[in-house]
């Protein structure tokens, strides 16, 4: 089977569903997006059926299932990015929804979803601007040449007008038409908004203050704080987050003969006005708060500062949070200049490389060594994650001895006070990012990000070369049955059952596809009790947050799946409750979830227990025990090395 291509999936999940204006819903359990259609009519299940990557796909509870296996997160990442679900105004929600967040997290994740849909144009602009800078500071370009000049208008382009092209996001996200977003951002931007703030002050609000704001005009008697909104990110996002209102509001009471344009005209009024009266300068002042603090600690401890934003990134990255960051280093460009906060992970994508390059040349695991090399080259432009979950986080070693040496090259360049002074590319691509566009001359602001480079590269290759490796990937299948008292090969691996019940055939379940065997081989339990507990020691692996569904990886390398119930997702986690955390290392015994068996009755579910090894594949043959009854000390199945 050819490897899987998630686009191209996706792509093809969307147009045989019906197209994305087809979709009402969309969510995915442990093996199937879950489809709500406006009309299941239009979708091609035949031609869903018939795809290699695909399952089967199911009818049932007014939901349209897609089964697509283990890897389902991907294919449902893919939909969701393709369809534009994620960063829109539409019905579409996932199992990451804001239930259950913080504000902070919602505004957090409000703001990254505006600004992901420019950060392919921002790394763009930010590698020409870099790579001007870096040939005129080497005198190989005359900055006052034609050539440059248009280049570097290009490359400013979305900077300077940013604002316009925020109000487009910004009203996708907040629900408003998104020309009139952009009319409100162009407005922001016009020359004679410009003119205003360069204009004669009438008097200046909080001198000597990181905020000081000049009035130069009026309007209808009321003094206008003019600040800058060129290249600015958060004004906009409020402007049009009240401008949606505005317009919601006017929708609703204008009559439909004169909505069309009286509706942009009085939206675009107020909402300008409201803005360049009072939203924009707050928004504004806080934003010059916030890079004013991050100044503030930076300039503490650069080197300290560099080695925890070194050190954690990896960890942020691992858990989703890096994206927060975002936001922070865009107002800090737009505010200041430069941005010295993220600039301090530049090692890392390398460090990473290095270490992953180690593990390569170490190992004489051939599937390790398949992952490996594509890896590293993906780590060069920066694209770590096939790293991380591919290689260094599994083994451990070198996962750690990445944040090490990423926190050393943090601290070097917080040593040489490096900054950034564009919105980069990733990896190799950010390396310009770090010139200064005002200085003629290159320093040690731009090399140390090289001597940065160089340290934590060679400190991770070293560490993970000599310490990083375990012995049972270091030597070849030959070597280690060299010695029988040294034999690390796991023969069999046995598992108890993780609930107490009566054991019930796999294909007797009712559900088509764990029946089918195309999810894996197992068993299930008719529980006769709520405690799901370790079939055997291992990591919990995964975790839905629902609590309907998880996975332990055991010595063996085997993937066990334990999903409480037929359909339960749609319980939207009522009566389930998890005692472990992803992450967990357990024990055989060890409580993993208590579900509540008289609500699951109640709502009409069916609580049987599917327990099986999700890569059966990887092993001679999956076994179970011919009980008719399964008890939590009892050997329930077994895997065959």
């Amino acid at each position: 089977m050819a490897k899987k291509d998630y686009d191209a999936l996706a792509k093809f999940v969307l147009d045989h569903v019906g197209g994305t204006e087809n979709v009402v819903s969309l969510r995915h359990c442990v093996t199937r997006l879950r489809f709500k259609l406006k009309d299941e009519s239009r979708a091609d299940t035949e031609a869903l059926e018939n795809h290699e990557w695909i399952i089967d796909v199911i009818q049932k509870g007014g939901q349209y299932q897609v089964v697509i296996g283990n890897d389902v997160e991907d294919a449902f990442d893919a939909v969701m990015k393709l369809g534009k679900f994620a960063g829109s105004a539409s019905d579409v929600s996932d199992v990451n929804d804001n239930e259950g967040k913080s504000a902070f997290d919602r505004i957090v994740d409000m703001i990254s979803a505006i600004l992901t849909p420019t950060i392919p144009l921002l790394a763009g602009c930010g590698i020409i601007k870099g790579l001007l800078a870096f040939c005129t500071a080497m005198k190989w370009l005359d900055s006052t040449s034609g050539f440059v000049q248009i280049l570097s208008a290009a490359g400013d382009s979305l900077f300077y007008f940013f604002p316009i092209f925020l109000g487009y996001t910004s009203a996708e996200k907040f629900g408003m038409n998104k020309l009139l977003g952009m009319a409100i951002g162009a407005t922001l931007v016009h020359p004679t908004i410009v003119g205003l703030k360069a204009a004669e002050p009438l008097f200046t609000l909080f001198e000597g203050t990181p905020i000081a704001t000049n009035v130069t005009t009026t309007f209808l008697g009321i003094p206008v704080l003019m600040v800058s909104y060129t290249s600015s990110v958060m004004p906009i996002i409020a402007a049009t987050f009240f401008g949606a209102r505005v317009e919601k509001f006017f929708k609703k009471i204008v009559p439909d003969v004169v909505k069309m344009f009286v509706v942009p005209a009085a939206t675009l009024s107020i909402t300008v006005v409201l803005t360049l009266l009072l939203v924009g300068p707050v928004v504004t002042w806080i934003s010059q708060l916030i890079a004013a603090g991050i100044t503030a600690v930076q300039q503490f401890s650069p080197v300290l500062t560099g080695v925890l934003v070194g050190g954690l990134w990896q960890v942020l990255v691992v858990f989703g949070l890096h994206h927060a960051f975002t936001p922070i280093a865009l107002n800090s460009l737009m505010v200041q200049g430069y941005e010295n906060l993220t600039c301090y992970m530049a090692a890392v994508p390398f460090t990473t490389m290095a270490v992953v390059l180690a593990v390569y040349l170490r190992t004489k695991d051939k599937k390790l060594k398949s992952v490996a090399l594509p890896a590293a080259i993906s780590s060069f432009f920066g694209v770590s994650e096939p790293s991380i979950y591919g290689v260094t986080l599994p083994l451990k070693r070198p996962f750690a001895f990445t944040l090490v040496s990423s926190a050393v090259g943090g601290a070097i360049l917080g040593f040489f006070g490096c900054m950034r002074y564009t919105q980069g590319g990733l990896g190799f691509f950010n390396i310009p990012a770090f010139i200064n566009p005002a200085s003629p001359e290159l320093d040690m602001t731009f090399y140390g990000v090289f001597v940065a480079l160089g340290v934590a590269m060679a400190m991770g290759f070293l560490l993970t070369f000599f310490f990083g490796v375990p012995a049972a990937t270091a030597q070849s299948a030959d070597d280690a049955n060299v010695d029988a008292d040294a034999d690390v090969q796991i023969k069999q691996e046995v598992f108890v059952a993780p609930v107490a019940g009566e054991v019930v055939a796999l294909e007797d379940v009712d559900d088509e596809v764990f029946a089918s065997g195309s999810v894996g081989k197992g068993v299930a339990v008719k529980p006769s009790e709520g405690t799901i507990v370790a079939p055997a020691d291992g990591e919990v692996t995964m975790l839905f947050k629902t609590g309907h569904a998880v996975g332990i990886t055991t010595a063996s390398g085997a993937e066990l799946l334990i999903h409480i119930g037929i359909d339960t997702v749609q319980l939207d986690g009522r009566g389930f409750e998890a005692q472990v955390k992803m992450g967990d290392s357990v024990k055989q015994g060890q409580p993993l979830v208590t579900f509540d068996r008289d609500v699951l009755a109640s709502e009409g579910y069916d609580d049987t227990v599917i327990f099986l090894v999700s890569n059966s594949a990887s092993f001679q043959d999956v076994v179970r025990s011919q009980d008719a009854s399964a008890s939590t000390d009892r050997e329930l199945l077994a895997v065959l090395v």
